[in-house]
Protein backbone atom coordinates (compact mmCIF):
# COMPACT_ATOMS: atom_id res chain seq x y z
CA UNK A 1 0.00 0.00 0.00
CA UNK A 2 1.34 3.30 -0.94
CA UNK A 3 1.80 5.50 2.23
CA UNK A 4 -0.35 8.54 2.10
CA UNK A 5 1.05 12.16 1.90
CA UNK A 6 -0.18 12.55 5.65
CA UNK A 7 1.34 9.73 6.66
CA UNK A 8 4.99 10.39 5.16
CA UNK A 9 4.79 14.21 6.88
CA UNK A 10 3.75 12.25 10.13
CA UNK A 11 6.87 10.71 9.74
CA UNK A 12 8.90 13.86 9.19
CA UNK A 13 7.67 15.85 11.50
CA UNK A 14 9.02 13.15 14.32
CA UNK A 15 12.08 13.31 12.67
CA UNK A 16 12.85 16.52 12.82
CA UNK A 17 11.25 17.21 16.52
CA UNK A 18 13.76 14.36 17.45
CA UNK A 19 16.56 16.74 16.23
CA UNK A 20 15.80 19.74 18.45
CA UNK A 21 17.69 18.25 21.36
CA UNK A 22 17.73 15.73 24.14
CA UNK A 23 14.38 15.98 26.21
CA UNK A 24 14.60 13.87 29.37
CA UNK A 25 14.20 14.72 33.05
CA UNK A 26 17.75 13.24 33.67
CA UNK A 27 19.62 15.75 31.67
CA UNK A 28 19.46 18.43 33.78
CA UNK A 29 20.48 21.67 33.09
CA UNK A 30 18.48 24.16 35.52
CA UNK A 31 18.45 24.34 38.97
CA UNK A 32 14.95 23.17 39.50
CA UNK A 33 15.50 20.04 37.29
CA UNK A 34 18.82 19.31 39.11
CA UNK A 35 16.97 19.40 42.59
CA UNK A 36 13.62 16.81 40.72
CA UNK A 37 16.36 15.09 39.28
CA UNK A 38 18.07 14.44 42.92
CA UNK A 39 14.41 13.35 44.24
CA UNK A 40 13.98 10.89 41.40
CA UNK A 41 17.31 8.98 42.25
CA UNK A 42 16.80 9.30 45.68
CA UNK A 43 13.30 7.26 45.27
CA UNK A 44 14.12 5.12 42.40
CA UNK A 45 17.52 3.79 44.78
CA UNK A 46 15.01 3.64 48.28
CA UNK A 47 12.69 1.82 45.66
CA UNK A 48 15.07 -0.94 44.83
CA UNK A 49 16.04 -1.14 47.64
CA UNK A 50 13.38 -1.86 49.54
CA UNK A 51 12.34 -4.70 46.50
CA UNK A 52 15.77 -6.33 46.98
CA UNK A 53 14.92 -6.69 51.01
CA UNK A 54 11.50 -8.46 50.00
CA UNK A 55 12.75 -10.46 47.41
CA UNK A 56 15.15 -11.74 49.72
CA UNK A 57 12.68 -12.20 52.68
CA UNK A 58 10.54 -14.03 50.22
CA UNK A 59 13.10 -16.67 49.07
CA UNK A 60 14.28 -17.15 52.71
CA UNK A 61 10.87 -18.19 53.48
CA UNK A 62 10.24 -20.08 49.95
CA UNK A 63 13.58 -22.15 50.74
CA UNK A 64 13.35 -22.68 54.73
CA UNK A 65 12.29 -26.08 55.73
CA UNK A 66 8.77 -26.06 56.65
CA UNK A 67 7.48 -26.35 60.51
CA UNK A 68 4.60 -29.19 61.26
CA UNK A 69 1.47 -27.98 61.42
CA UNK A 70 0.88 -27.11 65.01
CA UNK A 71 4.25 -26.95 66.19
CA UNK A 72 4.79 -23.10 66.17
CA UNK A 73 5.98 -22.16 69.92
CA UNK A 74 5.40 -18.75 71.63
CA UNK A 75 8.71 -17.30 70.87
CA UNK A 76 8.46 -18.47 66.65
CA UNK A 77 5.48 -15.78 67.03
CA UNK A 78 7.03 -13.47 69.03
CA UNK A 79 9.74 -13.42 66.48
CA UNK A 80 6.85 -13.49 63.51
CA UNK A 81 4.88 -10.25 65.52
CA UNK A 82 8.49 -8.05 65.57
CA UNK A 83 9.33 -9.06 61.83
CA UNK A 84 5.86 -7.56 61.04
CA UNK A 85 6.33 -4.31 63.49
CA UNK A 86 9.57 -4.01 62.01
CA UNK A 87 7.87 -3.98 58.12
CA UNK A 88 5.54 -1.71 58.91
CA UNK A 89 7.81 1.19 60.94
CA UNK A 90 9.94 0.63 58.03
CA UNK A 91 6.52 1.13 55.46
CA UNK A 92 5.96 4.02 57.56
CA UNK A 93 9.20 5.93 57.69
CA UNK A 94 10.21 5.75 54.00
CA UNK A 95 6.69 6.78 53.31
CA UNK A 96 6.85 9.95 55.72
CA UNK A 97 10.40 9.91 54.01
CA UNK A 98 9.76 10.30 50.64
CA UNK A 99 6.59 12.56 51.03
CA UNK A 100 8.71 14.91 53.05
CA UNK A 101 11.60 15.09 50.55
CA UNK A 102 9.46 15.53 48.13
CA UNK A 103 7.97 18.71 49.90
CA UNK A 104 10.94 20.50 50.05
CA UNK A 105 12.35 19.78 46.47
CA UNK A 106 8.82 21.44 45.71
CA UNK A 107 9.36 24.30 47.68
CA UNK A 108 12.27 24.68 46.49
CA UNK A 109 12.03 24.80 43.48
CA UNK A 110 9.80 28.12 42.93
CA UNK A 111 12.14 30.61 44.52
CA UNK A 112 11.23 33.48 41.72
CA UNK A 113 11.30 37.41 43.11
CA UNK A 114 9.80 40.35 41.73
CA UNK A 115 13.14 41.32 40.59
CA UNK A 116 13.22 38.67 37.89
CA UNK A 117 12.61 38.75 34.51
CA UNK A 118 9.10 38.08 33.83
CA UNK A 119 7.35 36.30 30.98
CA UNK A 120 4.23 35.68 30.27
CA UNK A 121 3.04 32.66 27.86
CA UNK A 122 -0.24 31.95 27.24
CA UNK A 123 -1.28 28.66 25.68
CA UNK A 124 -3.40 27.94 22.28
CA UNK A 125 -4.32 25.45 20.74
CA UNK A 126 -1.72 24.54 19.77
CA UNK A 127 0.78 27.33 19.97
CA UNK A 128 2.65 29.06 23.09
CA UNK A 129 2.39 33.33 23.07
CA UNK A 130 5.16 34.39 24.73
CA UNK A 131 5.16 38.47 26.01
CA UNK A 132 8.35 39.78 27.51
CA UNK A 133 6.85 41.82 30.54
CA UNK A 134 9.06 44.80 31.60
CA UNK A 135 7.96 47.74 34.19
CA UNK A 136 8.30 50.03 31.22
CA UNK A 137 5.86 49.11 28.63
CA UNK A 138 7.72 50.44 25.91
CA UNK A 139 9.73 48.19 26.95
CA UNK A 140 7.61 44.83 26.29
CA UNK A 141 7.50 42.86 23.26
CA UNK A 142 5.76 39.36 22.13
CA UNK A 143 6.95 36.43 20.31
CA UNK A 144 5.73 32.91 19.91
CA UNK A 145 6.69 29.41 20.58
CA UNK A 146 10.67 30.44 21.14
CA UNK A 147 11.65 31.64 24.52
CA UNK A 148 14.86 33.31 25.34
CA UNK A 149 16.66 33.65 28.26
CA UNK A 150 19.24 34.88 30.00
CA UNK A 151 21.81 31.90 31.31
CA UNK A 152 22.65 31.63 35.09
CA UNK A 153 19.39 33.93 35.92
CA UNK A 154 16.30 32.90 37.62
CA UNK A 155 13.06 33.63 35.47
CA UNK A 156 9.61 34.08 36.82
CA UNK A 157 7.26 32.55 34.32
CA UNK A 158 3.13 33.45 34.54
CA UNK A 159 1.33 30.58 32.58
CA UNK A 160 -2.18 31.22 31.84
CA UNK A 161 -4.35 29.63 29.13
CA UNK A 162 -6.37 30.70 26.35
CA UNK A 163 -9.33 27.81 25.79
CA UNK A 164 -8.06 23.86 27.30
CA UNK A 165 -5.90 22.89 29.99
CA UNK A 166 -2.09 22.63 28.83
CA UNK A 167 0.86 21.71 30.67
CA UNK A 168 4.15 23.43 30.57
CA UNK A 169 7.34 21.37 30.48
CA UNK A 170 10.92 22.01 30.13
CA UNK A 171 12.48 18.79 31.46
CA UNK A 172 16.08 19.70 31.21
CA UNK A 173 15.38 23.04 33.28
CA UNK A 174 11.96 22.74 35.46
CA UNK A 175 9.12 20.61 36.12
CA UNK A 176 5.76 20.56 34.96
CA UNK A 177 3.05 23.12 35.66
CA UNK A 178 -0.50 23.18 34.19
CA UNK A 179 -1.99 26.24 32.24
CA UNK A 180 -5.34 26.15 33.51
CA UNK A 181 -8.30 28.67 32.01
CA UNK A 182 -9.19 31.30 34.28
CA UNK A 183 -6.14 31.07 36.53
CA UNK A 184 -2.54 32.21 36.67
CA UNK A 185 0.20 29.85 37.30
CA UNK A 186 4.01 30.68 38.21
CA UNK A 187 6.87 28.65 37.61
CA UNK A 188 10.97 29.49 38.36
CA UNK A 189 13.48 28.36 35.35
CA UNK A 190 16.93 28.35 35.61
CA UNK A 191 19.50 27.27 32.78
CA UNK A 192 22.88 27.40 34.29
CA UNK A 193 24.58 27.40 31.19
CA UNK A 194 23.56 28.39 27.97
CA UNK A 195 22.45 25.90 25.56
CA UNK A 196 18.85 25.06 23.44
CA UNK A 197 16.48 23.32 25.49
CA UNK A 198 13.46 21.15 24.02
CA UNK A 199 9.99 21.64 26.13
CA UNK A 200 6.39 20.21 25.38
CA UNK A 201 3.15 20.76 26.14
CA UNK A 202 2.63 17.65 29.16
CA UNK A 203 -1.18 17.77 29.01
CA UNK A 204 -3.69 16.24 26.36
CA UNK A 205 -4.89 19.22 24.71
CA UNK A 206 -6.64 17.82 21.40
CA UNK A 207 -5.90 16.86 18.28
CA UNK A 208 -2.40 18.15 17.70
CA UNK A 209 -1.18 17.94 21.42
CA UNK A 210 2.24 16.00 19.83
CA UNK A 211 2.73 19.11 18.19
CA UNK A 212 2.61 21.96 20.64
CA UNK A 213 6.30 22.11 21.47
CA UNK A 214 8.75 25.44 22.49
CA UNK A 215 12.29 26.07 22.11
CA UNK A 216 13.82 27.43 25.51
CA UNK A 217 17.60 29.00 24.55
CA UNK A 218 19.28 30.38 26.82
CA UNK A 219 22.12 32.65 26.14
CA UNK A 220 25.11 34.56 27.78
CA UNK A 221 23.47 38.05 28.97
CA UNK A 222 25.07 40.37 26.31
CA UNK A 223 23.29 37.88 24.17
CA UNK A 224 19.88 37.96 25.58
CA UNK A 225 20.18 41.78 25.35
CA UNK A 226 21.20 42.29 22.14
CA UNK A 227 18.12 39.45 21.01
CA UNK A 228 15.95 41.78 22.98
CA UNK A 229 16.71 44.89 21.60
CA UNK A 230 16.17 43.51 18.35
CA UNK A 231 12.70 41.91 19.40
CA UNK A 232 11.56 45.52 20.63
CA UNK A 233 12.47 46.81 17.14
CA UNK A 234 9.94 46.51 14.35
CA UNK A 235 9.93 44.02 11.49
CA UNK A 236 11.37 45.51 8.38
CA UNK A 237 11.92 43.70 5.45
CA UNK A 238 15.13 43.29 2.86
CA UNK A 239 15.36 45.70 0.28
CA UNK A 240 14.73 42.62 -1.93
CA UNK A 241 12.12 43.48 -4.31
CA UNK A 242 10.62 40.05 -4.04
CA UNK A 243 10.14 40.49 -0.40
CA UNK A 244 8.52 44.00 -0.42
CA UNK A 245 6.35 42.55 -2.51
CA UNK A 246 5.21 40.12 -0.48
CA UNK A 247 4.59 42.66 2.40
CA UNK A 248 1.77 44.26 0.03
CA UNK A 249 0.61 40.27 -0.46
CA UNK A 250 0.23 40.38 3.07
CA UNK A 251 -1.48 43.22 3.82
CA UNK A 252 -3.74 42.64 1.09
CA UNK A 253 -4.87 39.45 1.95
CA UNK A 254 -6.95 37.99 5.37
CA UNK A 255 -3.52 37.42 7.10
CA UNK A 256 -3.04 40.54 8.74
CA UNK A 257 -6.43 39.85 10.51
CA UNK A 258 -4.92 37.11 12.45
CA UNK A 259 -1.24 38.30 12.62
CA UNK A 260 0.67 41.17 14.37
CA UNK A 261 3.94 42.93 12.50
CA UNK A 262 5.23 45.87 14.34
CA UNK A 263 5.55 48.48 11.81
CA UNK A 264 3.72 46.78 8.62
CA UNK A 265 0.59 48.38 10.18
CA UNK A 266 -0.75 44.42 11.12
CA UNK A 267 -2.05 45.00 14.64
CA UNK A 268 -4.08 42.05 15.24
CA UNK A 269 -2.97 39.72 17.85
CA UNK A 270 -5.61 36.58 16.70
CA UNK A 271 -2.22 34.25 15.72
CA UNK A 272 1.16 34.23 16.54
CA UNK A 273 3.02 37.73 16.29
CA UNK A 274 5.24 37.72 12.87
CA UNK A 275 7.37 40.46 13.78
CA UNK A 276 10.70 38.72 14.28
CA UNK A 277 9.14 35.26 12.87
CA UNK A 278 12.26 34.96 10.21
CA UNK A 279 15.02 34.62 13.01
CA UNK A 280 13.39 31.69 14.90
CA UNK A 281 14.41 28.34 14.50
CA UNK A 282 11.56 26.48 14.08
CA UNK A 283 7.72 27.30 12.88
CA UNK A 284 4.05 25.82 13.40
CA UNK A 285 5.07 25.10 17.10
CA UNK A 286 8.35 23.39 16.60
CA UNK A 287 6.62 21.23 13.50
CA UNK A 288 9.09 22.05 11.23
CA UNK A 289 12.45 23.68 10.54
CA UNK A 290 12.24 27.30 9.74
CA UNK A 291 12.91 27.54 6.08
CA UNK A 292 11.66 29.81 3.34
CA UNK A 293 10.38 26.37 1.79
CA UNK A 294 8.77 25.31 5.13
CA UNK A 295 7.06 29.01 5.57
CA UNK A 296 5.48 28.65 2.18
CA UNK A 297 3.93 24.98 2.68
CA UNK A 298 2.65 26.18 5.68
CA UNK A 299 1.32 29.55 4.28
CA UNK A 300 0.24 27.10 1.35
CA UNK A 301 -2.02 24.33 3.53
CA UNK A 302 -1.57 24.71 6.96
CA UNK A 303 -4.39 22.21 7.39
CA UNK A 304 -2.42 19.29 5.51
CA UNK A 305 0.78 19.77 8.32
CA UNK A 306 -1.06 20.63 11.49
CA UNK A 307 -4.98 19.05 10.13
CA UNK A 308 -7.25 21.09 12.83
CA UNK A 309 -5.08 24.14 13.96
CA UNK A 310 -6.73 27.36 13.77
CA UNK A 311 -4.92 28.36 10.95
CA UNK A 312 -7.07 28.62 7.68
CA UNK A 313 -5.69 27.81 3.97
CA UNK A 314 -5.86 31.84 2.44
CA UNK A 315 -6.06 31.52 -1.60
CA UNK A 316 -2.84 32.59 -2.84
CA UNK A 317 -1.19 32.21 -6.40
CA UNK A 318 1.87 30.46 -7.12
CA UNK A 319 3.68 33.87 -7.74
CA UNK A 320 1.99 35.50 -4.23
CA UNK A 321 2.95 32.55 -2.43
CA UNK A 322 6.97 32.87 -3.46
CA UNK A 323 6.41 36.36 -2.62
CA UNK A 324 4.60 36.03 1.09
CA UNK A 325 7.44 33.25 1.67
CA UNK A 326 10.25 35.55 0.82
CA UNK A 327 8.71 38.38 2.95
CA UNK A 328 8.41 36.27 6.09
CA UNK A 329 11.54 34.62 5.39
CA UNK A 330 13.25 38.74 5.78
CA UNK A 331 11.95 39.51 9.10
CA UNK A 332 14.62 38.82 11.41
Amino acid sequence: MKPSRTALLLVATVLLAGCDGMQSALDAKGTAAIEIKQLIIGIVAICTIVWLLVILVLTRALTRPRANAGSSSPHTERRMRIAVSAAVAATVTIIAGLTIASFYTTRSINVGADGDLTIKIRGHQWWWRVLYVDPDPAKSFETANEIHIPAGKNIRLQLESADVIHSFWVPSLAGKQDLIPGRLNELTIRAERPGTYRGQCAEFCGIQHSHMAMLVIAEDNADYEKWAAGQRSNGTPSSDQEANAGKAVFLSKPCGACHAIRGANSSAGTGPDLTHVGGRKTIAAGLVDNTRGSLAAWIADPQTMKPGSNMPMVPLSSEELRQISAYMASLK
